[in-house]
């Protein structure tokens, strides 16, 4: 790397406190830089010459960077932890199916604060291909916003917002593949062979053949396969659809481009960067071409280098993955190497699912308690639905652990928020079953999967309906205190149910999970004062939550969460803390009765003095030698 070269320009192109910031920057990020770029690319271009090119496009993206947003960065930089505070609280939406528009979405920011929002994830918004767009995710321009909600200046505008109120944006970044439609993916068709390498494709199945060998199928029903015959070019790699072409990151001029992405998008005021499909960015022969190594190593460079250039800038991984591999996303290796700051927490979500059909946190605790921990750094992100279907992703070790077989397990779950198992609550349906594995993922609003929509057909049953409330408070009373960002998914906080009409839209009608991805029935919304109605019930529970969790230092990231075992099968109990807080207690009841637990497990907690921060009922007796948790309950206790 020319040092001397990215002085002067630094120099030229800064003011001299700026320029003596970037320089710092890059002093400390320098290894991070070129390290990668040397085992990526170092038989390919010449690594020093490559990367004064990208530390020089990170400089010009540093000039071009508005002054807000370099107000936003020192405070960053100072208070590296920003994103790690229990205030922390996320919002998970679809623009138009929020709001319309981004315009509308900037008009229910109050909303959001009523809640208690501080973090808004709106879903994929960069401008799809038309029609099919698997929800979005097949990009046809990252400079452009999907014109269905608005423009860039849209999402410029409703980023200052949200900034003035001391809240964060986040958008998702697709970087595994782009739309068919891409302008890359145009050129290539015309004959362009620089705009053909960015892409990878093939001449005849002789590759496409051997890969396959060992390839899983992403989308085995509406999607077979992991190559596609595109005439005049080739076989094109189209891991989930074949219209989405993947991206060739063994080509450098790939990785420049999509760091050039994020530097264009940190600069239109977003926040938070969720790494779409990050385990699939390097493909290797004789793998199920996931996980490997220069994937990780790409994350490492895209890291350091959108640090450089927006050091207030935070990536999330989207990597649904084992336990043992997904800390790596965050930098979990031998030895730190620092990739992203966030990633989905996708065991817990399942281990939550699973306790919640079995009434049993044995499987739970058994997991929960052998994965590795994220880097005090960085940060899980805890949600109890997204807009994707639920994957069973239970492994047979943890299965086996607890005395089941994981095969069976997987089925039964399956099964059981199909509502196809005898005295399921779920209203939920099978996602991409396969009939030659037996494996099948789950589709459903969350409401819906914890029985909110069974008790209201049931002529609302009010005990029924109750247990159906209750099990969806605490479920997300798990997230938000098991460690890390929670995420609401948009309409959980008014148990918004199953889209009935999910299929109506052609473009949807071969993708169930659009019956978890509903328009947002402000209608319903406006119950949400009424204690009495569904929505004022779960609105209030969320609600409280927030607020609960924003006076628990203990509940910030960068803690340690420890199982705690009770001699109760039914109630899940862990132990959060920090170095700076009192330690935290959470019991949580995973059945249809009444639980109670040994008050001793509050000494070998840590709590001493121990007292009520939150519960579902907003009492709890504690001098009694026995703690009592109603059906479906949770309780919320620190001490000093």
């Amino acid at each position: 790397m020319d040092a001397g070269q990215v002085a002067r320009e630094a120099a030229e192109r800064l003011g001299p406190a700026e320029a003596d910031a970037f320089l710092a920057r890059l002093e400390q990020l320098s290894f991070d830089i070129t390290g990668p770029l040397s085992q990526l690319y170092g038989d390919v271009v010449d690594v020093g010459s490559f990367a004064t090119g990208l530390v020089l496009d990170a400089l010009e993206a540093a000039a071009s960077r508005p002054a807000g947003l370099r107000r936003l960065d020192r405070r960053r930089e100072i208070d590296q932890a920003w994103f790690q505070r229990s205030r922390m609280i996320g919002y998970v939406c679809y623009a138009d199916r929020f709001a319309g528009s981004l315009q509308g979405v900037r008009e229910h920011l109050d909303y959001l604060v009523e809640l208690g929002v501080s973090y808004l994830h709106l879903m994929p918004l960069l401008r799809p291909r038309e029609g099919a767009s698997d929800g979005g995710y097949a990009v046809a321009d990252y400079g452009a916003v999907d014109p269905r909600v608005g423009t860039m200046d849209d999402l410029q505008a409703l980023a200052g917002d949200l900034h003035e109120r001391g809240l964060v944006l986040c958008i998702d970044l697709v970087l595994n593949h782009t739309a068919r439609e891409h302008e890359w993916a145009r050129k290539a068709l015309a004959g362009d062979p620089a705009y053909r390498d960015m892409y990878l494709v093939y001449p005849d199945r002789t590759q496409p053949d051997a890969y396959e060998r060992t390839l899983p199928e992403v989308f085995p029903d509406i999607a077979p396969g992991s190559f596609t015959e595109v005439p005049g070019l080739g076989w094109v790699w189209t891991s989930f659809n074949e219209y989405q072409w993947d991206l060739n990151y063994a080509n450098p001029a790939v990785f420049r481009a999509m760091v050039g992405t994020m530097f264009d998008l940190a600069n239109r005021g977003i926040d938070v960067l969720r790494l779409d499909a990050a385990p699939f960015l390097w493909k290797r022969m004789g793998t199920d071409c996931q996980n490997q190594p220069e994937a990780h190593l790409l994350v490492q460079a895209f890291r350091a280098l959108t640090r450089l250039a927006a050091p207030g800038l935070v990536l999330k991984a989207e990597a649904i993955v084992s336990p043992e591999m997904l800390a790596q996303y965050l930098g979990g290796h031998d030895r730190y190497r620092p990739e992203c700051d966030l990633a989905y927490d996708n065991q817990l979500m399942v281990m939550l699912w699973s306790t919640l059909a079995t009434r049993d946190v044995r499987l739970a605790e058994a997991a929960l308690s052998r994965r590795r921990s994220a880097p005090s750094p960085t940060s899980w992100v805890t949600y109890v639905r997204c807009h994707d279907d639920i994957g069973w992703a239970v492994s047979d070790a943890d299965a086996a652990a607890v005395g089941l077989n994981g095969f069976d397990h997987r089925r039964f779950l399956s099964g059981f928020y199909a509502g196809t198992f005898g005295g399921s609550f779920a209203r939920g349906v099978l996602f991409q079953a396969n009939p030659a594995t037996g494996d099948a993922r789950t589709s459903g609003a969350a409401a819906s999967l914890c029985g909110i929509e069974a008790a209201l057909e049931a002529d609302g049953d009010p005990g029924a309906l109750t247990a159906a409330i209750r099990r969806l408070e605490s479920m997300y009373a798990v997230a938000f205190s098991f460690g890390g960002i929670p995420l609401i998914y948009m309409g959980d906080e008014i148990a918004l149910r199953n889209d009935p009409s999910w299929a109506a839209d052609p473009a949807h009608v071969h993708d169930n999970r659009w019956m978890h991805r509903p328009l947002m029935d402000w209608t319903a919304a406006a119950r949400r004062h009424d204690p009495h109605s569904v929505e004022g019930r779960m609105f209030a529970a969320i609600r409280g939550l927030a607020q609960a969790r924003r006076s628990l230092l203990a509940l910030r990231a960068g803690g340690s969460t420890d199982i705690v075992p009770t001699a109760n099968r039914s109630v899940l109990a862990y132990r959060r803390a920090h170095p700076r807080s009192a330690p935290f207690l959470s019991v949580t009841n995973f059945s249809d009765v009444t639980q109670g637990v040994d008050a001793a497990i509050l000494a070998r907690a840590g709590l001493s003095e121990p007292s009520l921060v939150h519960s579902t009922t907003g009492q709890v007796t504690l001098d009694t030698g026995w703690i009592e948790l109603p059906p479906w309950g949770f309780a919320w206790l620190t001490g000093s």
